[in-house]
């Protein structure tokens, strides 16, 4: 009930902050708002050993995740401000492959360090990983975007970043495959557990494997965009990686140990190829000066979806404990479906300009 009600308010964090956090890094230099960002999170992340009453969580979690919230936009905003928007692909390429070879090994380091120090401990070593990451950032020039020949409002900005990712239609089509994408991907992670331990009677030495194969499949498939994204449409990755994800949790209720890691592989690399082209196309069709509110916005609906998904994950895990993952991949089909055929030329990445989506 406690990690329940944490990552319930991991989500509402970043769904009420990060259109703002948009905005703030259209306005000013983002070296400083990411610097502050990981310096406001030592200090929470350094408050967690001295904590022994569950409400205390509860708030530095919050805390914890608004300083997330002005983070992760910020940061994706700032690749094609550094790379360029013609190279913003390979950029994103190359961050999404760390990301998930550190999530890969991220856990197996935190439990031995855990073993070595002790769980309260721990968090004081978290806490200079962010000292670290802070530090380095300093050692950056300005990257200050440029300033909208216009100034708005902050309301009318937070309001701008919504519009501008519903008015695009490959962005509006990508970002409603990656609701089919939370579907599938919060059965994984809701479901995955139970089905090793009580399905299979597997310890968690093999939970640890069936993840891996998932983070896996997303890292192959983030080089596979940086090696082919210019010359396959966006909206084709998405699309392709919407139906591979959903498609692949359909026998997981069905799978033994070593069916279920070529699934999740394959799962994994459908899930990267419907969030990794998504944050392309909003550097490709989105004008500099706006592209931390477009970030910002696209942040929030994108955990939305997670906050619709993760309940619904757990309903057919309670529900239907033997069918769940295939009930879970039928409505993401269906979903799939349905924006496909009512997207119409939304799936043709030219058909509005960046200049005609201002």
């Amino acid at each position: 009930m406690v990690l329940g009600t944490a990552l319930t308010l991991r989500v509402l964090a970043f769904v009420i902050f990060s259109p703002l956090a948009g905005v703030v890094a259209d306005r000013i230099n983002r070296k400083w708002l990411l610097i502050t960002c990981d310096f406001g999170r030592v200090l929470v992340i350094a408050c967690l050993p001295f904590v022994h009453a569950v409400w205390k969580v509860y708030v530095l979690m919050f805390l914890l995740n608004t300083f997330t919230a002005f983070f992760t936009p910020t940061n994706q905003a700032t690749v094609p401000l550094v790379m360029g928007q013609d190279e913003a692909g390979q950029g994103f390429a190359l961050s999404s492959a760390t990301t998930e070879l550190i999530n890969i090994a991220g856990p197996g380091l935190a439990g031995v360090a855990a073993a070595l120090l002790g769980g309260r401990d721990l968090f004081f070593l978290d806490a200079v990983t962010f000292l670290v990451s802070g530090l380095l950032i300093m050692t950056l020039p300005s990257l200050q975007a440029k300033q909208g020949e216009v100034q708005r409002s902050t309301l009318s900005d937070i309001r701008d970043g919504t519009a501008r990712l519903w008015r695009d239609p490959p962005i509006r089509f990508a970002l409603l495959m990656e609701l089919v994408a939370a579907i599938a991907g919060a059965l994984i992670l809701v479901g995955t557990v139970t089905h090793i331990k009580t399905d299979l009677r597997l310890g968690d030495a093999s939970y640890g494997w069936v993840m891996a194969a998932y983070g896996l499949g997303a890292t192959l498939a983030s080089l596979v965009v940086g090696t082919y994204g210019k010359r396959v449409p966006r909206t084709t990755f998405v699309l392709l990686g919407a139906l591979v994800t959903s498609l692949a949790i359909l026998p997981g209720n069905f799978s033994g140990l070593y069916l279920l890691l070529a699934f999740w592989l394959v799962a994994g690399i459908g899930q990267n190829w419907v969030n990794l082209p998504a944050e392309t196309l909003l550097a490709e069709r989105t004008e500099e000066a706006a592209q931390g509110r477009v970030y910002g916005a696209h942040f929030a609906w994108s955990h939305l979806w997670y906050a619709f998904a993760y309940p619904l994950a757990g309903f057919l895990g309670t529900r239907f404990p033997d069918r769940s993952f295939l009930y879970g991949g039928l409505l993401a089909l269906v979903v799939l479906a349905v924006t496909w055929l009512t997207s119409g030329a939304a799936r043709g990445e030219r058909t509005v300009s960046p200049e005609t989506a201002k």
